[in-house]
């Protein structure tokens, strides 16, 4: 089948007018995802109280894991199709949309019925108590059911991306989060339903959008689309969606298991008001972080169509540019965030002793985000070239392989040399950050060959795979 115009423009346009077109929509994207926790959490805080507010938060560990088996089919399934349709394969890529929409509805069987079953358990082991668990579970009891449809919208949109559709992708979450926005104030303050009133608010606005994602795969006008050979489940397809996919997961849920253990740490040497710095810091580099994943997605489909496609130059060129621009972003938030740590941080404490450790910690904690966008790019560039081992290995390198031994080890080193054990904390952060771009630039130039690979030397190396021989 011929591939629309809409996908060869991948292998014909400039890149950088390209990564511009795709990286805006992704970008923007990241920022409105963010958005339906932060509207439930403002509108719950002011029309309900400190006590729901305080189960809204117990919820989030549960919904981050959940979406973190999101990222395992959606971000696996788009790096794929953007390499198949490199390939001017469109049957191929209407069957890995099919069995994606497959792995969606099974693991989302899993978690709401497991969810259901097992609430209350699940939501004392986050951390709920008597007083906040009835909040928590009047919550999660109506948004479960949407937290299936949120992953299949970020699935679908992924994949609408992929296909040459980034705006329409971008469009669609908008729409979401605005409508999440208008029903929330709505059902809790005209309506007076509480946190089941948030909690409709999402879930309606979670239902909207994935109308219109599943839509857009049904119109004619898309070139890839369901048919009825798009149902049958292929092994093979399950395997490399979910082994692209492990990286974003297993990144998503080192993050939180890392928080956790690097949170105790902080405790131990530097007290709760340590904790909280920790928190008000984390909120600017979380920022940056969503900034440079956004720019990342747009590479993807320009990236893993130009390596299915065999256009080496190209390939260079736009891993090249996505580099620069995330190195910049990072480079850019870092001098802010380095030259006016207590300004920042007065925007959410007056607390002058609050105010003191944010922005001690703040250079420590931000000075190397150069090299964390670095680190970024190459882990999200291997992935959308389906070398999943190689972006497993970088997306954890930072956060797991360096940065739990060394905040275990150099915190005790800094206080036996009789220098302060928070100071450590803070230190082990940054030589993580310094260590995990080490790997990714070692690892990067073991693979340098990738840019010198024509289309018949990638077909070869699929061919010599279980995949291709299972396709063929």
């Amino acid at each position: 089948m011929e591939v629309m115009d809409r996908t060869k423009e991948l292998e014909t346009k400039r890149i950088s007018t390209l990564l511009w077109a795709y990286a805006l929509p992704a970008v923007v994207s990241q920022i409105i995802a963010s958005f339906y926790n932060i509207a439930d959490r403002i509108f719950i805080g002011q029309g309900v109280g400190p006590l729901a507010i305080a189960g809204l938060a117990i919820t989030f560990p549960l919904m981050n894991i959940i979406h973190a088996f999101g990222s395992l089919v959606g971000a696996g399934s788009a790096a794929r199709m953007s390499i198949v349709l490199g390939k001017k394969d469109s049957n191929w890529a209407e069957k890995i949309l099919g069995n994606s929409m497959l792995l969606t509805f099974f693991f989302g069987f899993l978690f709401v019925t497991a969810g259901y079953l097992w609430m209350d358990d699940i939501l004392m082991l986050f951390g709920a108590t008597s007083e906040t668990v009835a909040y928590a579970r009047e919550y999660m009891y109506i948004v479960l059911p949407g937290m299936f449809l949120t992953t299949l919208t970020f699935n679908l949109t992924g994949l609408i991306r992929a296909s040459g559709y980034p705006q329409k992708s971008m469009y669609i979450l908008a729409g979401g989060a605005i409508l999440n926005v208008i029903l929330d104030p709505v059902f809790i303050f005209v309506f007076h339903w509480g946190i089941a009133g948030a909690a409709w608010a999402t879930t309606i606005s979670m239902a909207t959008t994935a109308v219109f994602s599943v839509a857009h795969f049904i119109s004619r006008s898309s070139f890839i689309r369901f048919k009825r050979h798009v149902w049958a489940p292929k092994l093979y397809i399950f395997r490399n969606i979910t082994m692209i996919g492990l990286s974003p997961f297993l990144m998503n849920v080192a993050a939180a298991g890392v928080v956790a253990f690097l949170n105790t740490q902080i405790l131990r040497y530097g007290g709760d008001l340590a904790v909280g710095a920790y928190g008000i810091v984390n909120t600017f580099g979380n920022f940056l972080v969503l900034l440079i994943l956004g720019v990342c997605q747009g590479m993807q489909p320009i990236a893993g169509y130009n390596y299915g496609a065999g256009h080496g130059a190209r390939l260079k060129e736009v891993y090249m540019l996505t580099m620069k621009v995330c190195v910049l972003c990072g480079l850019v938030g870092a001098v802010v965030c380095c030259a006016i740590p207590a300004t920042l941080t007065r925007a959410f404490t007056t607390d002058s002793d609050l105010i003191t450790i944010s922005a001690s910690a703040m250079p420590f904690l931000m000075i190397m985000f150069p090299l964390i966008g670095f680190t970024i790019t190459n882990s999200n560039f291997f992935q959308s070239i389906d070398k999943p081992w190689i972006a497993i290995v970088t997306s954890l390198s930072r956060q797991v392989i360096f940065l739990v031994p060394m905040s275990y080890f150099v915190p005790s080193i800094f206080v036996n040399l009789g220098r302060d054990g928070l100071t450590g904390v803070w230190t082990s952060c940054m030589i993580s950050d310094v260590l995990g771009a080490v790997l990714a630039a070692i690892l990067l130039f073991t693979q340098r060959e990738i840019f010198k690979m024509s289309a018949e030397q990638i077909r070869v190396n699929e061919e010599s795979s279980a995949e291709s021989a299972a396709v063929r």
